[in-house]
């Protein structure tokens, strides 16, 4: 693995965790997942299978130690891998159509969707709530936050991918992974 590629991911994961700290939450506790955001952002920008395995992991777990739901350290754990595998076979099944402006907020919008389908459900398990709660808490906490998320990576991704070309970061992150 290359340094330079892991440092940046840590970057992304620790402004990540700063922003999914501070957002104030919406309902019974959740909030919109910052790191949710930032960790989309490290795959788009490094679509490798190891990056993204680690980046998920580091997710999940940051996002475990922060959440204020109930029961949401083991939805974190859980969800944050299987979304970051889902959206990074989403990223390799759109390559043809990356350059489009809408393609990256688009799959921020899915891959948001996809997290708190799978978020909430193992927190309604867990919880022990079910079908009613899940219909309310997609509305009211999960649409928001995937509409938040395409407006943060349709602003935030342009920058990064302008900063990546000027430095050497865009060569590291074609350099085969060791």
């Amino acid at each position: 693995m290359n340094i330079r590629v892991l440092v940046m991911l840590s970057l992304l994961v620790g402004i990540g965790a700063v922003l999914h700290a501070v957002a104030p939450p919406f309902f019974f506790g959740m909030r919109p997942d910052m790191m949710l955001a930032m960790m989309f952002l490290g795959i788009l920008l490094f679509p490798k299978a190891s990056y993204v395995l680690l980046l998920s992991l580091a997710t999940g777990f940051i996002s475990a130690l922060t959440t204020t739901v109930p029961g949401g350290q083991l939805a974190n754990i859980i969800d944050k891998p299987l979304t970051a595998f889902a959206f990074f076979g989403l990223v390799l099944l759109t390559k043809k159509i990356s350059h489009h402006k809408i393609t990256q907020p688009a799959l921020a919008a899915v891959g948001t969707m996809i997290s708190g389908s799978i978020f909430l459900s193992v927190v309604l398990y867990i919880i022990g709530l079910m079908e009613a709660s899940f219909g309310i808490m997609f509305v009211t906490v999960v649409l928001p936050a995937a509409a938040f998320n395409v407006l943060f990576v349709s602003i935030i991704y342009p920058i990064a991918q302008k900063i990546m070309k000027r430095t050497s970061l865009s060569k590291a992150a074609q350099q085969p992974a060791s």
